[in-house]
């Protein structure tokens, strides 16, 4: 008994499209090529020195002037602003805060707000570069005194510009 050539085709074909299958649940071809993940950032940075600034009896125009305009701020409960913030990047835990601003007609009434990093807090646990050094910024007294000094600055002398002119008196003498 002969197999018919299509069996085996559609046998490879079936195995073939598992095979794809498999790959997409690892998301990377062989452990080597792997797609571009974009970080996901949503909502209003609040850092501890803004909250800082907020304080009860304060306007909406204050709260705006401080934390920048809400992410919701929900027709139906006009009394409450709400700031979230949410960052999501590959190979790093997800940070989410959020911060409400409840008001009693245009003044502040109270804050809810978990612990928030400050700013500095913020910007490091950001950074993809964590292990690099700062950089240094200034140097020691000795360092100043190995520099070479300045080589003195010789101007020469300055030279008239465009063509010279030599002019009749506007006024008879």
């Amino acid at each position: 008994m002969r197999i018919p050539l299509s069996v085996p085709l559609i046998l490879s074909a079936t195995l073939l499209l598992g095979g794809c299958e498999s790959l997409q649940r690892t998301d990377s071809l062989f452990g080597l090529i792997t797609p571009y993940r974009i970080d996901i950032v949503q909502g209003n940075v609040v850092t501890a020195e803004q909250l800082a600034l907020l304080k009860p009896g304060q306007s909406r125009l204050q709260v705006r002037d401080i934390l920048g305009t809400p992410l919701l701020a929900d027709p139906f409960h006009a009394e409450r602003w709400d700031y979230i913030f949410s960052l999501r990047r590959p190979g790093a835990t997800a940070q989410r805060r959020s911060v409400v601003v409840l008001f009693d007609g245009d003044v502040v009434k109270s804050i809810e707000a978990p612990e928030l990093p400050t700013e500095r807090d913020f910007t490091a646990s950001i950074s993809r570069h964590k292990d690099r050094p700062a950089p240094k910024l200034e140097l020691s007294e000795d360092e100043r005194k190995a520099l070479p000094l300045p080589a003195p600055r010789v101007v020469p002398p300055a030279e008239p510009m465009g063509p010279v002119r030599d002019y009749p008196p506007l006024e008879k003498s």
